[in-house]
């Protein structure tokens, strides 16, 4: 599990995270979403170490990241499987070496289990036979399920997709959608997204987390939040430019 507790973070004079509290289950698919400037990065850099709170926790697996020196992040980090919004593959290096980029450190690994690895995490995302290509070769929509194939390779404990879903037509918004179902189908796993689309949000979702201001507003499964009273939280879900919420 993963715990966030009374998380503040502040630049220069603004707040970013006031108090965040939520926790983060394994074996289902836990979403944040929120509008810009909500904190929605800023969560997710403090997740995954690169960012410490002025004050508060994050506890993975009962131990508090912000209190611990760079080797021992490091080794909480080494469990992290990443999906940046813009897939982040390096352009230098073929397909199958941007899948393999983060495995190649095992030094216990042999090649033949290395190249089977790519194969199988590259067939899991539907992507067979396209090692060899590089990255300007290939399409949003196959960059980011490439970037997925990347991320389970080193078959992590907790997977974290930045909006998955960005920049992609609806068709294969829900090609990605239904990958994110796919690699998450595992109850050792937490699965955490960060995302605007709505679409998305429900369709992927065990539980969503609706992030405003630096701090949880609401919390609950997709019918609840699809139903919700809340009136800052359906203003957001239904893209309304009028209601109490800020715009940023």
């Amino acid at each position: 599990m993963i715990q966030i507790k009374d998380l503040y973070k502040s630049f220069a004079q603004k707040k970013v995270l006031d108090g965040l509290n939520l926790d983060i289950e394994p074996g289902q698919i836990t979403t944040i979403i929120g509008g810009s400037g909500s904190g929605k990065s800023v969560l997710f850099k403090h997740i995954i170490g690169l960012l410490k709170p002025d004050s508060g926790s994050i506890l993975i697996d009962d131990e508090d990241i912000t209190t611990l020196g760079e080797k021992d992040l490091y080794r909480i980090v080494d469990k992290f499987g990443m999906v940046f919004q813009s897939g982040a593959l390096f352009d230098s290096l073929t397909v199958g070496e941007n899948v393999a980029f983060g495995i190649k450190k095992n030094k216990k690994m042999a090649a033949a289990a290395i190249s089977e690895n790519i194969a199988l995490s590259l067939n899991q995302v539907g992507l067979p036979d396209i090692a060899h290509l590089m990255p300007s070769e290939l399409s949003g929509g196959m960059k980011k399920r490439v970037a997925i194939a990347r991320a389970i390779a080193k078959k992590p404990q907790i997977i974290m997709f930045d909006e998955p879903t960005t920049g992609l037509d609806p068709i294969m918004a829900d090609i990605i959608n239904e990958l994110i179902i796919k690699v998450s189908d595992d109850k050792e796993i937490i699965s955490i997204v960060i995302t605007h689309d709505m679409v998305s949000a429900y369709k992927i979702s065990a539980k969503i987390a609706v992030l405003y201001d630096g701090k949880i507003i609401e919390i609950g499964v997709p019918d609840e939040i699809r139903n919700t009273g809340n009136a800052m939280v359906r203003q957001f879900i239904e893209g309304k430019a009028d209601g109490p919420m800020k715009i940023r």
